[in-house]
């Protein structure tokens, strides 16, 4: 058994130890707000908090989150900065690498809470988007930090 903390609450999991995190949480706990993308990680689809930083669980073994805090999107309140900017500067597209993005964007703002615009670009760089709404994701990132002007000028 591989015992996880996931979103505050601890799991006790059989599965393979070399399982792939991303499968425990998808296949195993249900949360399937974590995506599958490439499965090398290449695209940041299903990327998680693991103690306060943003990883591919796609490259985490379960064993090695053993005793490791994880964070998913399910996890995020809905009220976090980070999802209610993303909705205001309508970032989404299709959807599909959007849970990803903000979790990167929220392990950043909890390092970095005034991030430079080199600094998002650098935090959000293992996140890939077909549609292409890198300005729209930095603007959201800019707005969770509180770096927009009343009127949307950052």
């Amino acid at each position: 058994m591989i015992k996880l903390k996931v979103n505050r609450k601890d799991y006790a999991v059989d599965v393979r130890p070399d399982t792939p995190l991303l499968w425990v949480l998808r296949e195993t706990l249900g949360l399937t707000g974590t995506k599958y993308g490439c499965g090398i990680g290449e695209c940041g689809a299903c990327t998680v908090d693991i103690d306060g930083r943003a990883d591919l669980s796609c490259q985490v073994e379960a064993k090695d989150a053993q005793g490791k805090n994880i964070g998913t999107i399910e996890g995020l309140p809905e009220n976090h900065p980070v999802k209610r900017a993303w909705l205001i500067e309508e970032v989404s597209q299709c959807g599909w690498c959007q849970p990803g993005q903000i979790m990167a964007a929220a392990a950043l703002l909890k390092e970095k809470p005034k991030p430079t615009d080199a600094q998002i670009d650098d935090a959000m760089e293992m996140n890939l988007c077909r549609c292409g709404t890198y300005q729209r994701i930095r603007n959201a990132v800019r707005r969770a930090a509180g770096q927009v002007r009343k009127g949307g000028k950052s």
